[in-house]
C-alpha cells in the first residue's frame, strides 16, 4: 500500500499536477479610497502588515527623476510620533523585521510582527501615510545614502549598469528609459518644496492597497484598520500619463565600456508586451525554456557542450506598461560576441520554426507549478503578491488562477508567441565591453 501511495505521488509531480492550498482573502476599500485585503491564516504567530503605493519611477518628471526611490528611504526618517531614526528600533524591539522596494511601477512596505504586534505593524503604517516628517535633514541625509547605493550596485559594480544602457535604447518615449535609482543631479538640485509635493500627490490612501495577512482576526483586523487608516483624508486625483513607444522596425546597435570588467557581454533585448497580456506569460515560459537552469537548451549548448560561454541568461521583464525580453551571455576565452550571438540565435530561430517536444513542454509546466506553489509558502510572499495582483493586474484573485494561465498556453503558442516579438529587426543589441584603455 505504501509503495502504491508513493508511486501515485510521484507520478502526480512528474506530470506537473501540483496543487497549492487556495489563498482567502476579503477585500474592500474605507471611504478615503484606501483599498484593504485582509487574509487570515492562523496556522503560526506570525502577521504581515503591508501597504503598496502605485508609484515608482515611471510616474517621475523626466527632470527629477529617482524621486520614487529616494522616498523609499525617507519615509522611513521619522513622523510627527515616531523620532527620527527610531523606526527600525521600534520594529526590531517588539520581534519584527521590515524593509522596503520600489521599481519602475510601485513602492512596498512592509512589516513582519509577532500577531501579538499586529495593532504596530498598523499604527506604523498609518503614521507613514498621515504623518511623514519631510524635512531638510531627512532630505540631506538620504541623499548621501542614495549616493552610496548609485556607487556601490551601478557605478563601480561589475556589469552594474547594463540594465540602464539597454533600457535607453530599447525605450524613446516612456519612462522605462531611465531606472529607479534616477539621477543623482536631478535629486542634488531638488528643492525641499519639490519633495513635498511629490509626496502630496502619491503617497495618499486613493493611490494605496494595505494588506494585512497571517494570525488575525477579520472582525478585530477590520476595525483596527478603520481606527488607524480611516481618519487619513483623501488625496487629489492622480493623473497618469500614457505613452506609446514607436515599433522597433531595425536592428538597434549599441555599445558601452565599463570601467569594472575585463570580460565583455552580448545582450539582446526585444520590447514585448505589458505584463496582463496573456503574450507576456508564454515569453516566461519562453525565457525559461532557453535559459533557467542547467537543463535549459541554452545553458546546455553554450556552457556545457561548446564550452563557448561563462554564463549565458534570458529573462522576460513583464512590467505594467510594456515588458522587456532580454538574453545574453559573457564568452570564454577567445569566443567573440559575434559567435555567441549567432548561437543564441539559432536556438530562438528552433523555437519559432518547430514545436518544442512534448517532453520539455511538460518540464516548463512542472516548473511553473513549482514556481506557483512557492510563491505562496509564506504569509509575507502571499501579502506581497495580494498587493501585486490587485494594484497591476486589477485581479487579486490572480493569486489562485493565474497557473490556469499558463497550464493552458500551448506548444503552438510558444511558437507563435515566438515569432511574434523574437525577430532580429525589433531588438537592441548592446555589446557591453570592458573600458579602452588609453595607449602609452
Amino acid at each position: 500500500m505504501k509503495k502504491q501511495v508513493l508511486f501515485i505521488f510521484f507520478m502526480l509531480l512528474s506530470s506537473g499536477f501540483i496543487f497549492a492550498q487556495e489563498v482567502e482573502f476579503e477585500e474592500y476599500a474605507l471611504d478615503n479610497g484606501l483599498h484593504v485585503i485582509l487574509h487570515q491564516d492562523n496556522s503560526a504567530p506570525v502577521v504581515t502588515t503591508s501597504v503598496m503605493y502605485h508609484v515608482g519611477a515611471k510616474d517621475e518628471d523626466p527632470e527629477k527623476t529617482g524621486f520614487a526611490h529616494f522616498f523609499e528611504h525617507l519615509l522611513f526618517e521619522g513622523t510627527k510620533n515616531i523620532e527620527r531614526g527610531e523606526w527600525f528600533k521600534i520594529v526590531s524591539s517588539n520581534g519584527g523585521n521590515n524593509n522596503a522596494n520600489t521599481t519602475q511601477d510601485r513602492t512596498y512596505y512592509y512589516e513582519v510582527f509577532p500577531s501579538n504586534n499586529l495593532e504596530l505593524g498598523l499604527w506604523l503604517e498609518s503614521e507613514r501615510l498621515m504623518h511623514p516628517i519631510i524635512n531638510q535633514i531627512g532630505v540631506d541625509t538620504q541623499k548621501e545614502v542614495v549616493q552610496e547605493e548609485r556607487r556601490s550596485r551601478y557605478d563601480n559594480a561589475p556589469y552594474g549598469r547594463w540594465r540602464e544602457q539597454m533600457f535607453i535604447h530599447l525605450f524613446k518615449k516612456h519612462p522605462y528609459r531611465w531606472q529607479t535609482i534616477g539621477s543623482l543631479e536631478h535629486l542634488a538640485s531638488a528643492s525641499l518644496d519639490d519633495f513635498k509635493k511629490f509626496n502630496q500627490i502619491y503617497y495618499v490612501p486613493n493611490n494605496a492597497v494595505l494588506v494585512v495577512a497571517g494570525d488575525i482576526d477579520i472582525a478585530e483586523t477590520k476595525k483596527m484598520v478603520e481606527d488607524y487608516f480611516g481618519p487619513i483624508p483623501k488625496g487629489g486625483d492622480i493623473e497618469r500619463k500614457t505613452f506609446v513607444e514607436d515599433s522597433i522596425t531595425e536592428t538597434v546597435q549599441a555599445k558601452y565600456h565599463d570601467p569594472n570588467i575585463q570580460i565583455p557581454a552580448i545582450l539582446m533585448g526585444y520590447r514585448t508586451p505589458a505584463q496582463t497580456e496573456r503574450d507576456a506569460y508564454v515569453l516566461d515560459m519562453i525565457s525559461t525554456y532557453l535559459s533557467s537552469g542547467k537543463s535549459s537548451k541554452l545553458y546546455k549548448k553554450l556552457v556545457d557542450e561548446k564550452k563557448m560561454a561563462l554564463q549565458v541568461f534570458a529573462f522576460n521583464g513583464s512590467q505594467e506598461d510594456y515588458g522587456s525580453y532580454i538574453v545574453g551571455a559573457l564568452p570564454v576565452g577567445e569566443t567573440s560576441l559575434e559567435t555567441l550571438k549567432t548561437e543564441i540565435d539559432v536556438e530562438i530561430e528552433k523555437v519559432k520554426a518547430e514545436l518544442i517536444s512534448e517532453r520539455d513542454y511538460q518540464k516548463l509546466q512542472n516548473k511553473f507549478e513549482n514556481n506557483f506553489v512557492n510563491a505562496n509558502s509564506s504569509i509575507s510572499g502571499i501579502a506581497n503578491s495580494l498587493a501585486r495582483y490587485y494594484m497591476l493586474y486589477d485581479d487579486t484573485d490572480l493569486i489562485n488562477t493565474e497557473i490556469d494561465i499558463y497550464r493552458s498556453i500551448t506548444r503552438e503558442e510558444i511558437k507563435e508567441v515566438a515569432n511574434k516579438y523574437l525577430n532580429k529587426n525589433q531588438r537592441v543589441e548592446l555589446e557591453y565591453l570592458p573600458e579602452q584603455k588609453e595607449a602609452n
